[in-house]
């Protein structure tokens, strides 16, 4: 029984996740280009802005997702931590692989974002059923998303100008004015 709630939430969690990070898409700009709501956001057409799309819906259904795992997974945070980093990987490295090939395809970019919250939420499931990590390998998991958190918001701000930062339509970095 344990098992089908896990995989009850995990689904739940995909849709979620896909739903609010869709959405975020959008915020910024709706928002009148609030900077709150860019720390939050994509504030430009980056790949580093477009992290966000998986990375804070996933910390916001962590949230969610706590009260009723927290005491029936051991694993919890580790699982939750490595899932979000997954997401986050796959997408710059699928889109810097095909446009290595090709031009920047839109629906190539909306399914690799699907199937990195897909294979990340597949991957919380598959580690909430593994062994019990130590207390402190649920802390350094709470402090790595913790410190992601922070430098996602940072570097919203002050990004370096590498080419992960650069919006590809303007040019600029960051949150910046046209």
């Amino acid at each position: 029984m344990k098992e089908r709630k896990f995989l009850a939430l995990e689904i739940a969690g995909t849709i979620f996740i896909i739903f609010l990070g869709t959405t975020l898409h959008f915020t910024f700009d709706f928002s009148g280009r609030n900077p709150l709501v860019g720390s939050f956001s994509a504030v430009n057409e980056s790949v580093w802005e477009h992290l966000k799309l998986p990375f804070w819906p996933s910390l916001l259904w962590m949230l969610i997702e706590m009260y009723p795992l927290r005491k029936a997974v051991s694993n919890f945070f580790a699982s939750k931590t490595i899932s979000t980093i997954v997401m986050i990987v796959i997408l710059p490295v699928v889109f810097y692989a095909y446009t290595a090939f090709t031009e920047e395809i839109l629906v190539v970019d909306i399914a690799t974002f699907m199937i990195a919250v897909i294979v990340g939420q597949i991957v919380s499931y598959k580690l909430f059923k593994k062994d019990k990590p130590s207390k402190r390998t649920e802390i350094i998991a709470l402090i790595v998303i913790a410190l992601l958190a922070v430098i996602v918001v940072v570097f919203t701000f002050y990004p370096p100008h590498l080419s992960i930062f650069q919006d590809s339509n303007t040019g600029l970095y960051g949150f910046a004015v046209p």
